[in-house]
């Protein structure tokens, strides 16, 4: 019995679904969800086997939010469901198991659940993890059952510490199990490299100061915490900004 999380902004299409669940058995609706975080925090708490996931809706749209599933400690199988085709490769980028053109059919509903019930949890973790879809708007961050979405712009930095990542933004700091690499190689063009630790974004760089001792520290809008540059990296650092 597989257990099934419907996405979609519309009553009317998750109805339609649930209808068709129904009539095809061995799945189980254990919940509904209007957007891209009520998805998140559900999938989060609910742990479903399968989400059945709209693409365009309000907010995190469905590509950015099969993104941040993927990222769960136990990432469900997505099967997209949209009224429009132009999507259908971002939609693999995700590695999808499953993209269904609306009004959806049962019998390809059928065939996309049977694919996502042979994949096992490893499997979904390695698609997961090889991922390469267009750049996200936020971060999701898990706090217990919950899953938050940080905007970047409200991204002061990133800084790396063994296995986590602390997201350090304007409403506090959370840890990711991200790296830097795979978050500079994602988000370079508004984020740089100071440390080898620590990824500050560039919208928030105040300025660049030098201490008593003769090193430079990076000096962020709305962040206290003066930031350590490393040698290697200075000079890049004051060519981009003219500082």
């Amino acid at each position: 019995m597989l257990r099934v999380l419907i996405v979609d902004d519309e009553p009317p299409a998750r109805e339609r679904l649930g209808q068709l669940l129904a009539e095809i058995g061995g799945a189980e609706v254990v919940g509904e969800a209007a957007t891209g975080l009520e998805a998140l925090e559900q999938a989060a708490r609910l742990t479903p086997d399968v989400v059945l996931l709209d693409v365009r809706m309000p907010g995190v749209d469905g590509i950015e939010t099969a993104r941040h599933l993927g990222v769960l400690e136990e990432p469900p199988a997505v099967i997209f469901t949209t009224a429009y085709d132009q999507y259908a490769v971002n939609a693999f980028e995700t590695r999808a198991v499953g993209y269904l053109l609306k009004p959806v059919r049962k019998d390809k509903l059928t065939a996309a659940l049977a694919q996502a019930g042979r994949l096992t949890r490893p499997q979904l973790q390695r698609l997961a993890a090889a991922a390469h879809a267009p750049r996200r708007t936020h971060i999701a961050v898990r706090r217990r059952e919950l899953v938050r979405l940080i905007p970047l712009g409200e991204i002061l930095y990133f800084q790396a510490d063994q296995k986590y990542t602390t997201v350090r933004h304007t409403q506090g700091e959370d840890l990711i199990e991200e790296s830097l690499r795979a978050l500079e190689e994602e988000l370079g063009e508004s984020f740089v490299r100071i440390h080898r630790n620590t990824l500050i974004n560039a919208g928030h760089l105040q300025g660049i100061e030098r201490g008593g001792d003769g090193r430079y520290s990076v000096v962020l809008r709305g962040c206290t915490a003066m930031l350590p540059v490393s040698r290697r990296l200075l000079g890049e650092l004051l060519e981009r900004f003219r500082i």
